[in-house]
């Protein structure tokens, strides 16, 4: 996904953040709204970036400036106090191609109430980076943090679930 990055908005009280990687558009933009475009797979992603690039030339939409992300959801998601598997959409193909350069910039918790394309991260959209320890793009340092902190329930105020975990990847030379 290309991707405005946000620097950290004024109303979220969190020193170490500097910018917002989330997987959200909430506050660190998308390319476009690229639901309308059905180019997406069955993840409510897209299989490489060649295919958002296209999007990109044909509806004139400038990626310059933007931060391409690669985004590796864990295969199960957190609903109704459990941990359960989830499946592609099978009304789209669904042929991801892994980036070959890409950097590890930590994690992010998603909801995805809808069962389609991610909603809010609540580390930044609802303020959660003012009580857990984040990095400077206001994700999480490990996996098993991020787990951990769905199964305590710190989330409960948040958006709805269910929750997904994501490992964010910012690519190099796409």
């Amino acid at each position: 996904m290309y991707k405005t990055v946000s620097k950290k908005p004024d109303w979220l009280n969190s020193e170490p953040v500097k910018d917002i990687y989330s997987v959200s558009s909430c506050v660190s933009e998308d390319f476009a709204d690229w639901i309308n475009f059905w180019k997406h797979n069955g993840y409510w992603f897209f299989d490489h970036p060649s295919i958002i690039e296209k999007i990109a030339k044909e509806n004139n939409i400038s990626l310059v400036g933007m931060k391409l992300f690669f985004f590796k959801a864990y295969e199960l998601q957190w609903t109704d106090q459990k941990w359960e598997k989830y499946s592609p959409d099978e009304a789209f193909t669904t042929n991801v191609q892994s980036p070959l350069k890409c950097t590890l910039e930590g994690f992010d918790i998603v909801t995805f109430c809808v069962q389609t394309a991610p909603e809010c991260s609540p580390l930044s959209c609802n303020h959660m980076a003012e009580e857990i320890d984040v990095n400077s793009h206001c994700l999480l340092g490990s996996f098993a943090k991020a787990k951990q902190l769905i199964e305590s329930d710190i989330f409960d105020d948040c958006e709805p679930g269910p929750y997904r975990i994501f490992e964010v990847y910012s690519v190099k030379n796409a």
